[in-house]
């Protein structure tokens, strides 16, 4: 493959409002960010940075495990809407720095936006329900915080394309938390293709699971301490708790569950989303379309691989298919074939595998990818994952979504994002807000 930048992805990453710069060597390409923002604050490498999180359920409890062993952070603040997570966290916080005899003053808030208008806080952590993202990221760019932002990166593809002009229009540095490009195995994966040791490649099974599903979970009483309006958000008020969507925590201090919001369409994308965010991320890093996408999506009714499947402009086709190795990828080659999963690397000859897997690995704690966002927030550099991949990872995740929804084949163009001819597919680009809430 090519290291520099075709034309076409000039022209892309100009639609994106971007700067387009010559990709370095192979070798580096994994690594090094495309895009510089301005310098900012936190020069200082004796200064520490204060983190806020936002959202502050299991996912948050791992990302706080990750981030508050690395020396120059400091968690001082914390946000959630309810009172049951907000007490965990803030208990898990003072342990762990009283334990270390390390000086920290910790306060916790129920609205996000008091966290945000704090002037000592440097950066924030996201890890709330994908229906939140976007108008709490965006409004982190406007407060001047950097973000950390679990992964998918916005429920719609509309508010995605809104949040990449607001990181860049603030010099925000934003690192999506697809914590599996900081993992060996992934990245070997990457490399193995990249560089073209497998040769032509023509087909990828990208294995994540099925799309969301209709909400049919019985109503149930709001308990005290959550304020489910604010849970809501801009979501319509015709999805009521049950509290499989935001789990009670057990005396242990582990969920009932993971938040089930996140399988029931109109509050999430279901496995396409879920898992597609890491796994369709992968297969789209390995072919060069990092900031692209499809240009044509299959649902299972038509695909000639009976499952939903993406096409590239290249001839490259990702089919949605397990192929009995759980959530992973295989790529096919001319030369032969790799299989990547958490923990797991197969290939069809010895030449293709990597020197070690490390399959005890624990991703949701994963230092390296937080560490990214620090050494980003100190030099200013767009971090492993900045907001144009998350948001083209996560547009593929949204356009099979749509696909499944439509059930009939779609044509997307990349550059402009948009349908082709195809007014009622571009209607799901995004959905009507309740009011008041705005991304303005």
């Amino acid at each position: 493959m090519s290291n520099n930048i075709s034309r076409r992805n000039f022209l892309r990453l100009s639609a994106l409002g971007t700067s387009a710069l010559m990709l370095p060597s192979a070798a580096n390409a994994l690594e090094a960010p495309l895009f510089a923002p301005a310098k900012g604050k936190k020069g200082n490498a004796n200064d520490k940075i204060n983190i806020g999180f936002i959202g502050l359920g299991q996912q948050a409890i791992n990302l706080m495990n990750g981030f508050i062993t690395i020396p120059e952070v400091r968690i001082v603040a914390g946000a959630d809407i309810y009172d049951i997570k907000r007490d965990r966290f803030e208990q898990r916080v003072n342990k762990y720095y009283s334990d270390h005899k390390i000086k920290n003053k910790f306060t916790m808030y129920v609205r996000y936006e008091e966290l945000l208008a704090r002037p000592d806080i440097d950066a924030v952590v996201i890890a709330t329900p994908d229906h939140q993202h976007a108008l709490m990221a965006i409004a982190a760019c406007k407060a001047k915080k950097d973000i950390y932002l679990e992964k998918p990166l916005t429920f719609t593809i509309y508010e995605g394309q809104q949040l990449v002009k607001a990181v860049r229009e603030n010099n925000i540095i934003l690192q999506v938390g697809s914590m599996q490009r900081s993992s060996a195995e992934f990245i070997h994966a990457a490399n193995v293709v990249r560089e073209g040791r497998l040769g032509k490649i023509s087909l990828m099974k990208a294995y994540v699971g099925e799309g969301p599903k209709p909400y049919t979970l019985p109503k149930q009483e709001v308990p005290a301490g959550l304020d489910w309006d604010l849970w809501l958000g801009p979501l319509d008020e015709k999805f009521y708790y049950n509290h499989e969507l935001n789990p009670l925590i057990k005396e242990d201090g582990n969920d009932e569950c993971w938040g089930a919001w996140r399988w029931y369409q109109g509050m999430g994308g279901g496995f396409t989303t879920d898992w597609g965010a890491h796994m369709f991320d992968i297969a789209q890093w390995c072919i060069g379309k990092d900031g692209s996408g499809p240009s044509e999506i299959l649902p299972p009714s038509v695909s000639p691989y009976d499952c939903l499947t993406f096409r590239y402009d290249n001839g490259i086709e990702v089919a949605q298919m397990d192929f009995g190795h759980g959530q992973a990828v295989k790529v096919y080659g001319e030369n032969g074939w790799i299989i990547v999963g958490r923990g797991k690397f197969l290939a069809s000859s010895p030449e293709f595998m990597p020197n070690k897997v490390d399959e005890q690995k624990v991703y949701e704690t994963n230092v390296p990818h937080y560490q990214s966002f620090i050494d980003s927030i100190r030099s200013r550099r767009d971090p492993s994952v900045p907001v144009e991949i998350g948001h083209s990872s996560c547009t593929m995740c949204t356009l099979g979504n749509i696909a499944y929804e439509l059930n009939r084949p779609l044509e997307w163009n990349p550059i402009v994002q948009k349908f082709m001819n195809d007014v009622e597919a571009n209607s799901k680009l995004h959905y009507e807000y309740r009011k008041p809430y705005s991304l303005d």
